[in-house]
């Protein structure tokens, strides 16, 4: 059971309180003793651990969460989006860098929705230009809001009410956060309200009502929980008649009896959590906690042990930098109330992934620039008023050194280990990073070369290239053909790569294409090309797969006949 005689730990769950470094830094080698260190799951990808069935469900989601809806089958009348990869799009089902609008009527008498306009969401798209939707005259405020990520919402899901709940009534002086008690749409009429936790009011608790409200609300599919069509202006023209024509509800069930709500569900809970590089944590991180940002964003959670949730969600370690309460955030709220949320409340978005973000903050306002400059103006908006302004003052007061130790850390979560450059991808340049680390010793967490050293002992050596082989997507050359990848022979000291560009320096009159090392491109290399045909090998050379994708296709024919000839 969870250890509530602290006030404040970085790892709330279920179980005795532990310390988060403490056990990441445990749990970080696991997988020595019987092979490598197995690397997380990159941003976007499905959790380790689930069934044939389950990461069926994953992928066959993936794919209703990309396809853009038509007309015909119930997109519209009004809209913003086609699909929900449109919105959730870094990667797919992280954040984006899409908005949408809400408005209302801001008087002394409180907030109003204008639901009788069509209120308080403004759909920015219409199947035709007389069903377009307007803000009303009556409107008084309007606020953008920036698209949420749902990587690891199966697990913030699998969080229980009262880990959440705990930290509500057991906040530090100066902060209170609160629960958002909401209604989840598959719940029986009259069952207990939950304990939201998605959306920037905190007013989901599950990640079914989510689909179920986006798919109306965001792209006009009617579904079993929300039948009626929003109304593109209320009881103003045009009239919901003359743009809604297909039956409602929309949404209905395919050949397994799922609808399409049902089947981006699926996908979403089993996103992973976003991954952090080094696992342990860095020395920014202890900043973080030093200046109160661990306070609203709790570092870690144990989900629930309920034996109702799938083992892959159950009992899980998770961190996501987030304690799911609505906080008053003073002159940074964005005046729209919703449920019990006020205009001042948001709640505390989740960091992790946070690198990926461009924009940042609840309505965008930070973007492109440097990770660095949007993550500082994102700190410095928490003050002067509200619940974030003691973090941002001490912010403020941080060495140059401090800030840059602090901004580090952040950038660790949503990073993939071993991807130096960080674009969410392990391939021929992070492995030039990679072997440029190899061999050395004393690597801190803060050092960059710990992006390379998945077991977390101090150095890069073979045992973390065997781990870095897992997830390599580069091209797996064999410009020498000995049987082994170009990249092995060069760690294993077995070919020389002074310029250090990851081809085998005997390799100088090498060029894609030349499959049988005869140094030019001809029929011998196009016969190895056709016998290769189709997905490559899990692991060893693949060197007839020239753009390194996986898969020895037209692409790699085409590469193939560029280079017709001599190498140059």
């Amino acid at each position: 059971m969870l250890n509530r005689s602290k006030r404040w730990s970085p790892v709330v769950g279920r179980r005795d309180v532990i310390v988060g470094g403490l056990l990441m830094a445990m749990t970080a080698g696991v997988g020595m003793a019987g092979g490598p260190v197995i690397p997380q799951p990159k941003a976007g990808e499905p959790l380790h651990g689930l069934t044939k069935s389950q990461l069926a469900s994953f992928l066959e989601g993936r794919v209703s969460y990309m396809r853009n809806l038509e007309v015909e089958e119930g997109l519209g009348p009004v809209f913003n989006q086609t699909s929900c990869g449109v919105c959730h799009a870094n990667p797919v089902g992280g954040s984006g860098s899409q908005t949408v609008t809400r408005f209302g009527l801001l008087s002394k008498g409180g907030f109003d929705p204008l639901e009788q306009f069509g209120g308080s969401l403004l759909q920015a798209q219409a199947i035709n230009d007389d069903c377009a939707e307007v803000i009303p005259d009556e409107a008084t405020t309007t606020t953008l809001r920036v698209t949420n990520g749902v990587l690891g919402y199966g697990l913030i899901e699998s969080i229980a009410d009262e880990d959440i709940q705990f930290l509500a009534d057991n906040q530090p002086a100066g902060l209170n956060g609160q629960t958002h008690m909401v209604e989840a749409f598959e719940d029986p009429k009259g069952s207990p309200l939950r304990v939201g936790r998605f959306g920037w009011k905190a007013q989901v608790a599950t990640v079914l009502t989510f689909s179920a409200d986006a798919a109306l609300n965001e792209m006009g599919l009617t579904n079993r929980f929300l039948m009626t069509e929003s109304d593109p202006n209320g009881i103003n023209p045009p009239s919901l008649a003359k743009c809604d024509t297909v039956a409602d509800p929309e949404d209905g069930p395919d050949k397994n009896g799922l609808d399409f709500i049902d089947r981006v569900t699926n996908f979403q809970r089993f996103l992973s959590g976003p991954p952090q590089t080094p696992r342990s944590g860095m020395t920014g991180e202890v900043i973080f906690a030093q200046i109160g940002c661990a306070d609203c964003h709790t570092p870690s959670f144990v989900t629930s042990d309920d034996p109702m949730l799938e083992d892959v969600l159950r009992n899980r370690v998770i961190q996501p930098y987030s304690d799911f309460l609505l906080h008053d955030m003073g002159l940074l709220g964005d005046s729209i109330e919703q449920g019990a949320a006020s205009g001042n409340q948001l709640r505390t978005p989740a960091l992790w992934g946070i690198r990926l973000r461009d924009p940042m903050i609840h309505d965008g306002r930070f973007s492109a620039g440097t990770f660095e400059t949007r993550v500082t103006d994102a700190i410095e908006s928490h003050g002067p008023f509200g619940e974030g302004a003691a973090s941002a003052a001490a912010f403020a007061s941080l060495s140059a050194g401090e800030k840059s130790s602090l901004i580090q850390f952040l950038d660790s979560l949503g990073r993939a280990e071993f991807d130096h450059d960080g674009d969410n991808d392990v391939d021929l340049t992070d492995f030039i990073s990679f072997a440029a680390c190899f061999g050395g010793t004393g690597y801190t967490p803060d050092d960059p070369c710990a992006i390379s050293d998945i077991d977390q002992d101090g150095d890069v050596d073979a045992d973390d290239f065997a781990s870095f082989m897992l997830v390599y997507t580069g091209p797996r050359r064999d410009c020498n053909c000995n049987g082994v990848t170009d990249i092995v022979d060069i760690i294993n000291g077995d070919a020389d790569d002074a310029n250090g560009d990851g081809v085998p320096d005997s390799c100088i009159a090498f060029c894609d294409g030349d499959l049988d090392c005869t140094s030019e491109v001809g029929a011998g290399d196009l016969a190895v090309l056709l016998a290769a045909w189709g997905t490559c090998p899990d692991s060893g050379p693949c060197p007839a797969d020239i753009n390194g994708d996986g898969v020895v296709d037209p692409a790699d024919l085409a590469a193939l006949l560029s280079n017709w000839g001599p190498c140059k």
